[in-house]
């Protein structure tokens, strides 16, 4: 007879993603996600795999809900540098308060992580982080065609330096840096690149 899950393995997903998101890989042990998920080892193991595979599903669950929606409504906005600065305003917002604050974002945690030297966790960052510079390059072409970055500026470059940008708000808020001073360099930033537009 076929094995039939009496799970959801979505649901078992989502809290795993919660788990991974907020006390990293390192720090946690297949019998955390026992208890966090409420099953058994062996019902894990075949339905993800071990620890590295269930994380590697982690990671692609929180791209999916978290992550590419907002990269994609970054990157069909038309309204150039106003739409990046409130990009960054929802990051900081749901880095600093509310159910995950502090918790950083899954991504870029793995980036500083030990995770990252595995090739497959890598090729998901390298992946991940070419959407976001791709999302963000989009929205600087629309600012660049209106007159509305300063003179010289690059969208591709300055799609990378907000994309470097994004990491930094989210581990700086991890680590418990406080929405004022954050939003602050946003703000900085986003002005050397149009001044004004920004707002």
């Amino acid at each position: 007879m076929p094995d039939i899950k009496h799970f959801d393995p979505d649901t078992a997903l989502d809290t795993v993603v919660r788990l991974f998101w907020r006390q990293g890989v390192a720090t946690t042990g297949i019998q955390d996600i026992v208890t966090a998920t409420g099953l058994n080892r062996s019902s894990l193991y075949a339905t993800f795999g071990g620890k590295q595979e269930l994380y590697l599903a982690a990671l692609h669950r929180y791209r999916e809900q978290w992550s590419r929606p907002a990269f994609r409504g970054l990157a069909e906005d038309g309204r150039g540098l106003p739409a990046v600065a409130e990009f960054f305003d929802a990051l900081i917002g749901v880095r600093c308060s509310g159910e995950y604050a502090r918790w950083g974002c899954m991504v870029s945690n793995a980036q500083a992580g030990a995770e990252n030297g595995d090739p497959d966790v890598r090729a998901f960052l390298d992946q991940h982080h070419e959407e976001l510079r791709e999302a963000l390059h989009a929205v600087l072409v629309v600012a660049g065609a209106e007159g509305r970055l300063a003179s010289g500026t690059d969208p591709a470059t300055a799609a990378d330096l907000l994309a470097l940008l994004a990491y930094g708000v989210n581990l700086r808020s991890r680590a418990g840096a406080d929405a004022g001073s954050l939003r602050a360099t946003v703000t900085a930033a986003l002005q050397s690149l149009g001044g004004r537009s920004a707002g």
